[in-house]
């Protein structure tokens, strides 16, 4: 994988030697710092920065309307859904998964028949971000299209 990462950036593989072990999945998360003939130095970057302030307070009113919470002693979210049944609730699963997959963004959840339990917070902040915000929104745009 890392001669096909290294390959799609136009390089030689055969001049370069990896710093550390890529997946190819992880390789569209980093940036090329440097190289030379002889290495490449790969950084990974934060995905999204924490949210503060004014930004925060702004993202978040939205999603405190509509029964998210903020947890206590974590700089996280919470929402307790409830669907008609369990094919609902998996419904709302599996499409949230696929967005998760895609922006490498992956709820903290629990499912018991009609009911999911969620929790946000980005890990490489420590704290809510963006992808956070992104991630609850499209929840609810989903959840509402199901009850529908």
């Amino acid at each position: 994988m890392y001669q096909a990462a290294v390959i799609g950036l136009g390089l030689s593989h055969s001049l370069l030697k990896p710093v550390g072990i890529l997946s190819l999945h992880s390789f569209s998360r980093i940036r090329i710092e440097s190289f030379s003939t002889s290495s490449v130095l790969l950084r990974k970057m934060a995905l999204s920065p924490k949210l503060t302030g004014e930004d925060r307070e702004s993202h978040l009113k939205p999603l405190l309307q509509k029964q998210w919470v903020l947890e206590d002693g974590k700089d996280a979210i919470h929402k307790d859904f409830q669907f008609k049944d369990f094919n609902q609730a998996f419904s709302f699963m599996t499409r949230v998964a696929l967005l998760a997959e895609k922006m490498d963004h992956h709820p903290e959840w629990f499912n018991v028949y009609n009911k999911v339990k969620v929790t946000l917070w980005s890990h490489d902040v420590q704290g809510l971000s963006q992808r956070d915000i992104k991630m609850a929104t499209f929840m609810e745009t989903v959840a509402a299209s199901l009850a529908a």
